[in-house]
């Protein structure tokens, strides 16, 4: 008599090398069905942005064909993944449904009320470590037993530790079903946009399992010895551009370490070493996530909570689309519309620009990143915004503001980054390309600007806003002061 079958169950783990859910159910000897299960339900916290919906429709299908070329195919349902899963295995006789662990609060909370309903049909429910993280989020605390909120000890624990080895890809045929069960087809899903704003998109990336090898490989081969010097260079090919295939777990960690960890050093002015530390930065803002759930919508430093943060509508359109009149700024938020994806010292400028030179509410840009990024993963966003806006774990101090003009000229000296995104700009003199506003007359019309007209003037002048954003920062301290303790 032929087993039942075991549903193999995929979310951000969409690849077959370094899969403990997949090596598992392999193991079995059972018949497997692989499984997506897309839940769009309303109102439920932090669903999918349109950038990562675009990434999710292509991934699907590269996974797909990767299990197609194993004998096997991956099953689509929509709605609640409790209900989808219980009704699957009822359709199919599943005895089990196999699945990694997630640590982002809605989705572990998720998973819980799967497993019971599961079990409440009689099907075992059997989870595995995340390969998405080099360590179990609550498994690496400090001396005291309690979470790391400052990088560098938590960096210099992790790298003391053993990385597990990643588990192979199949070799061979994935056991299939006697009969296949129904599938949505991947357009039903409605993932892609309606509109062809995305068609940058497909320039730019590859998503899937190969590509995210490709994309390793030839950073391995190219850039990661340079690391040190390039990767705040956003006029340069010095970074990996690996977080989108890293975050929809198209790649794990533990391959990207293996690939390197013979060529790194605990020193981060080593090409290796000094990427595999923002590995672990990654790693860092999962833990976080895990430990401090309420991050995506409150400050982890609560004091901030009645920081005087400003209203301003007008000021934050014009920098989602780049109309800011401050270039880097805006090269950055365009690239962002184009591509899906920021050169990451650009999102530090951005991001200070917006929390600090505008004094919104570091939660707005968040929310817009979550919407326009590829890679727009929750944990690495909040820690991002946080850290930028001065209020989480090992932030940068509040009064640590950003000069926009200053970054501009540091990190793209000759402008091309700012030439590329903002052509507009193009035939300025690299003297003035930073800082239009600078230009002279006879300087700006030789190069076709027109400020107001062709390119915005600046829409708030950054001492001022620096000032401002001072003394809101000081009026939040005095009134801590002030407080008396409960």
């Amino acid at each position: 008599m032929r087993p039942a079958p075991v549903i193999l169950w995929f979310r951000l783990d969409l690849r077959l090398r370094d899969n403990p859910a997949l090596r598992a159910m392999i193991e079995t000897g059972r018949p497997v069905i692989p499984v997506y299960v897309w839940n769009a339900a309303a109102g439920e916290p932090w669903q999918e942005g349109a950038a990562v919906r675009w990434w999710l429709h292509h991934s699907l299908a590269a996974l797909d064909a990767s299990l197609r070329r194993l004998g096997s195919r991956l099953v689509l349902r929509r709605g609640d993944p409790a209900k989808a899963l219980r009704a699957l295995a009822a359709d199919t006789g599943a005895a089990a449904v196999f699945w990694n662990r997630r640590h982002e609060p809605a989705i572990a909370a998720g998973d819980a009320r799967v497993a019971a309903a599961l079990a409440a049909a009689g099907v075992e429910a059997r989870t595995f470590a995340d390969a998405g993280c080099l360590f179990e989020p609550g498994s690496v605390l400090n001396s005291s037993g309690r979470p790391f909120q400052v990088f560098t000890p938590f960096w210099r624990r992790c790298a003391g530790l053993r990385v597990p080895a990643p588990l192979p890809a199949p070799r061979g045929a994935i056991s299939a079903p006697v009969k296949w069960p129904p599938s949505e087809s991947l357009g039903a899903l409605g993932l892609l946009p309606a509109g062809d704003w995305a068609g940058g998109f497909h320039s730019v990336w590859e998503p899937g399992e190969a590509g995210a090898h490709r994309r390793l490989d030839r950073f391995r081969k190219t850039a990661v010895d340079r690391y040190p010097q390039d990767r705040d260079r956003p006029d340069v090919d010095g970074v990996s551009r690996l977080s989108p295939h890293l975050h929809f777990g198209e790649i794990s960690p533990r391959v990207v370490w293996e690939a390197l960890d013979s060529r790194r050093s605990m020193s981060p002015g080593i090409g290796a070493g000094a990427y595999l530390r923002q590995i672990v930065w990654r790693e860092f803002a999962i833990h976080l996530l895990h430990h401090f759930p309420n991050t995506p919508e409150e400050p982890l430093h609560a004091e901030f909570r009645a920081f005087p943060w400003a209203r301003r509508p007008g000021a934050l359109r014009a920098w989602q689309q780049g109309r800011t009149g401050c270039p880097i700024v805006d090269a950055g938020m365009r690239e962002l519309w184009r591509t899906g994806w920021m050169h990451n010292r650009a999102r530090m400028i951005a991001g200070s620009f917006l929390a600090k030179d505008l004094r919104l509410p570091w939660q707005e840009g968040a929310r817009w990143f979550w919407d326009t990024l590829v890679d727009a993963d929750l944990a690495n966003n909040t820690l991002g915004w946080q850290w930028t806006a001065g209020c989480g774990a090992d932030a940068a101090p509040f009064f640590r503001i950003f000069n926009p003009v200053a970054q501009g000229r540091r990190f793209d000296p000759d402008g091309a980054y700012v030439r590329r995104w903002v052509p507009e700009l193009a035939a300025l003199p690299a003297r003035y390309l930073h800082e239009p506003s600078a230009a002279p007359a006879d300087v700006l019309a030789a190069a076709g600007v027109e400020l107001g007209r062709t390119y915005p003037l600046p829409i708030v002048s950054h001492a001022a806003a620096r000032e401002a954003a001072l003394d809101a920062y000081h009026e939040m301290r005095a009134k801590r002061a002030t407080v008396p303790p409960s």
